[in-house]
């Protein structure tokens, strides 16, 4: 007697995998993602594509354009108005993002200790300067650094004193990073004030158990709590520093003398394509500049991850 039960179940398991209901799920899922992938691709995708195509070719007045490979890379690589401007908003970098973070850190932890009188009032006036535009606030600061008709040349007016130019070369980057810390203090302090919210009441209670102190109470539970908030806000404000843009460009025509053509690289990029009409060159330090900002990102995400374990 031949026993059939076996190849029928594979046999209809076979047929399962294959039947037009399981391929309509399948699809189905792609048709949620579908709509988001197209986006990105167009969004992303195909900026970045043809960024790197513009890299590989060079425009000349006489011979038109021509493929020229990674010439345009070597070029970038021994480029010194290039390098001084990645040196520049590296400096800024260093100095600003741990001043900006530290502040945003301690007005986060001074409104989530409950002590502070109208904590709602001093958080949404703290976040107020991220809601004004990159252009109206540069302006705004730039006619108060003016030494002869902003606040600078009224104050040395008014006291006879001799203020220092924050337009000047040797101020110019620090007025810049004030200029950045009064817009992005609220925005980081928001991060890290939410992270401070989710901590559990438990922690608290434990710690007041066992007499723990502020600042110990600050240092064995807050700070770790916040640990990956504090990470994204820092890599948010790296990424920032490397494109800055908004307020050198403004602030140029104040002091035309001291912000050149390549302060910083995404200025850089902006000049040599609009003003010196070499498009590959600047997708080519586009690139370079985005690559780069990717592994200073990176570095700092791994050696957070390293730390935590």
């Amino acid at each position: 007697m031949t026993v059939l039960g076996p190849p029928t179940i594979q046999a209809t398991g076979r047929a399962g995998r294959g039947s037009p209901a399981r391929r309509r799920r399948a699809w189905t899922g792609w048709a949620f993602v579908g709509p988001f992938m197209a986006v990105f691709a167009f969004v992303f995708l195909a900026p970045i594509a043809y960024a790197v195509q513009l890299s590989l070719f060079r425009t000349r007045m006489i011979g038109g354009t021509s493929f020229v490979g990674l010439d345009n890379y070597e070029r970038a690589f021994t480029d010194p108005q290039f390098w001084s401007a990645v040196g520049r908003v590296s400096l800024f970098l260093a100095v600003q993002v741990p001043v900006m973070l530290a502040l945003a850190l301690l007005v986060a932890l001074a409104i989530d200790s409950g002590r502070l009188y109208g904590r709602a009032f001093f958080r949404v006036a703290v976040f107020m300067p991220y809601a004004v535009p990159a252009v109206v606030a540069t302006l705004m600061w730039g006619f108060m650094y003016g030494s002869r008709f902003g606040l600078v040349g009224d104050l040395n007016d008014a006291l006879g004193t001799s203020l220092p130019d924050p337009l000047s070369p040797d101020l110019i980057l620090a007025s810049i990073g004030n200029i950045v810390t009064w817009e992005f203090v609220g925005y980081n302090m928001l991060i890290l004030y939410s992270a401070l919210r989710t901590v559990p009441k438990s922690l608290y209670e434990a710690a007041d158990i066992d007499g723990a102190g502020r600042l110990q109470v600050i240092r064995s539970i807050k700070l770790p709590a916040i640990r990956g908030a504090l990470l994204i806000a820092t890599i948010f404000s790296i990424i920032g520093s490397f494109q800055l843009f908004n307020e050198p460009s403004i602030l140029q025509s104040l002091a035309p003398n001291v912000i050149t053509t390549y302060f910083t690289p995404n200025l850089y990029a902006y000049s040599l394509s609009f003003s010196g009409q070499q498009y590959s060159y600047s997708a080519t330090v586009a690139i370079v500049m985005g690559l780069l900002t990717a592994v200073v990102a990176y570095a700092v995400q791994l050696r957070a991850a390293r730390r935590e374990r």
